[in-house]
């Protein structure tokens, strides 16, 4: 439903604005650390503590958090994925708790990206997570019925543009972002954010927005390069794809998740070798790439940590190889799929209560810096069995054996790495490379080795 008529002045305005070319998109996040951790439904407190404890010494460059707008009551973790206002007053905590969040990550050096929510409000009516009152097409003080999409039918038709823009996903109201109002509010609520010292942004359902209306209101940002990663879904054929995005900031490539459960579970990894552009996906400089997440690892579309070994070396190659910026998902146990989180997001210590911690998780953790230490470089000798048992160099600075071989694998590998002792960081024993860049190995089934320069002892 259009908002009313706009005064003559601010209607050119916004025409100027949608016809804006958007600032340039970062080449995945900025400095020399790309790596971040995806904290599902962890609280902010949490979150603080895990930047000091664990992902600033771990080298990752970026924490994600759960959207922090209020949102509608309950106990599922979807819940957080219907805002109702855009107070920081949901169950993972409130301003306070928030700032000091940021802050703390901060002094740990890692950044801090939000899972924002802004295609869409709320389903219902009833009073949010702060208090606030709502009904679906109204929250007071915020929105009203002119601010959401005439269609107000679910979206139905992946082929048609404006029904997947336009038309309200699994029923929640949708926005209207070709409005004046509606982008200068959002805009509004990321500055806001910003000022607490938010680095940058995901954006949730971008793919039901305009890649436009997204440019629009980036364009309002009071830092317009903030860091921004856009949830767009590939699906072939369909109207909607994320290469539209790809001026705007990084877009998620879901294909690459896709294909590495395929992989993983019934091809070879020897089809890794040109893993990236070369099985048509985005370009790396702008793909935000991931083994599984909040919503794959529950359809089953990708890999989990129900997957055993195939999950956690799929893991290890994801960091070790060098295409996009990489999300490691680190989530909860649920047997059913809606369930929230375990204390209602508190996390008293990592494998209790249901916390899986697959950012801690020795074989991924170590492989942060792994991934730190060979930013920039190539992938170099590549080897593979022609079935599951793969190794690759990233230049003269790291190397990496997988085997996923049902039995033990023993050989000489050759590297570009200078001749020295380097640790495995995989299971931390020494490994000795001669002056020709050779060491012999022995591999056990489902395991992998790491060697990085700068990584001499245990």
């Amino acid at each position: 439903m259009a908002r009313r008529t706009l005064p003559t002045a601010v209607a050119l305005t916004a025409a100027a604005l949608a016809g804006m070319t958007p600032t340039a998109a970062e080449a995945s996040p900025p400095g020399t650390k790309d790596v971040t951790a995806v904290l599902f439904e962890w609280n902010y407190a949490s979150v603080a503590r895990e930047c000091t404890t664990t992902l600033g010494p771990a080298g990752y460059g970026y924490v994600q958090v759960s959207p922090p707008a209020e949102h509608i009551q309950g106990a599922q973790w979807w819940t957080s994925y219907q805002p109702v206002s855009y107070k920081i007053a949901g169950r993972l905590g409130d301003r306070t708790a928030f700032r000091n969040m940021v802050n703390t990550c901060h002094a740990a050096g890692v950044k801090v990206v939000v899972d924002t929510v802004i295609n869409h409000m709320s389903a219902g009516s009833g009073t949010g997570t702060g208090g606030s009152s709502y009904t679906k097409y109204d929250y007071p003080g915020l929105y009203s019925v002119y601010d959401f999409d005439d269609c107000t039918s679910p979206v139905s038709n992946y082929s048609d543009r404006w029904n997947v823009q336009h038309c309200e996903l699994v029923g929640l109201a949708d926005l209207d972002t070709g409005e004046e109002y509606v982008r200068k509010t959002i805009a509004g609520y990321l500055n806001d954010l910003l000022g607490l010292g938010v680095d940058g942004f995901r954006i949730d359902a971008a793919k039901h927005i305009p890649a436009g209306d997204l440019a629009n209101i980036k364009s309002r940002l009071t830092n317009p390069s903030a860091y921004w990663k856009q949830e767009v879904i590939y699906g072939a054929g369909e109207a909607v794809q994320p290469s539209e995005y790809t001026g705007n900031g990084d877009v998620q490539e879901f294909r690459y998740a896709y294909d590495l459960k395929r992989v993983f579970t019934s091809e070879k990894l020897a089809y890794l070798t040109n893993y990236g552009e070369g099985w048509g996906y985005l370009n790396s400089s702008v793909a935000g790439v991931f083994v599984d997440n909040h919503d794959t690892e529950r359809n089953g579309s990708t890999l989990n940590y129900k997957s055993g070994a195939d999950y956690t070396l799929a893991n290890v190659f994801m960091l070790a190889w060098p295409y996009g910026a990489p999300d490691v998902n680190s989530g909860y146990e649920w047997s059913d799929a809606d369930a929230g989180p375990p204390s209602g997001g508190q996390v008293n210590a990592c494998w209790q209560d249901g916390w899986k911690c697959q950012h801690a998780w020795p074989e991924i953790k170590s492989m942060v810096a792994f991934r730190n230490a060979t930013r920039g470089q190539a992938v170099t000798n590549w080897w593979d069995n022609g079935n599951n048992a793969i190794a690759f160099g990233r230049g003269s600075k790291g190397y990496v054996a997988i085997n996923h071989e049902s039995s033990s694998l023993t050989r000489t590998y050759q590297t570009s790495l200078p001749a020295g002792t380097y640790c495995n960081v995989q299971n931390n024993t020494p490994v000795t490379v001669n002056s020709s860049g050779q060491f012999t190995a022995t591999l056990g089934s489902n395991t992998a080795l790491a060697l990085y320069a700068g990584k001499s002892s245990c």
